[in-house]
Formats: C-alpha cells, structure tokens, sequence
C-alpha cells in the first residue's frame, strides 16, 4: 500500500480532529491541531493520529493535567499540549 501523501494526510487529520463530537474537544483538538501541525514530522503525524484514537475525555484530562496519558504519548507534542496556549479566550 503506497504511503499517503502529506497534504491528503493533513486533510484527514484535520477533519478528524475538528469533529470530535463535543464542542470542548473540537476546540482543544482542532485547536492544537491548527497551531502545531505545520511543525509536525511523519512520525508526529502518526502519533497525532494515534492520539485522535483516544477518548475525548481522556485527551482533555491530559491537557489539564488531571490524568497521566499512556507512556507511548509522553515527550514533545504532550507537552505542547500541555500548554493550552492554542484555545482561544473570549474577552
């Protein structure tokens, strides 16, 4: 099976990470998505993708800080996550 290519790939990633199915996880995933993505290898596409597998609520939590996240998830992108600095603020 030919590798998909980039653009087609973001596309879905997109899709899947602004349709999450709660309001509150479409704004803390589609918007983590749309500031970090531009930066992201394959594999932090990969691991994105495998993080989009997951629970909204359980995603949430780890971006709080309220539950620990899988071992295989720890390192660069949890920590951008982390920093909850991509959810707009309404003044």
């Amino acid at each position: 099976m030919a590798a998909m290519q980039p653009e087609a790939e973001l596309k879905r990633l997109h899709w899947r990470a602004h349709h999450r199915g709660t309001r509150e996880a479409d704004i803390l995933v589609g918007g983590f998505y749309d500031a970090r993505h531009r930066d992201w290898s394959a594999a932090d596409r990969a691991l994105f993708e495998e993080m989009l597998e997951e629970q909204d609520a359980d995603i949430i939590a780890w971006a709080i800080g309220t539950a620990e996240p899988p071992k295989r998830f720890h390192g660069p992108m949890l920590q951008a996550l982390k920093t909850l600095d991509y959810i707009p603020i309404a003044r």
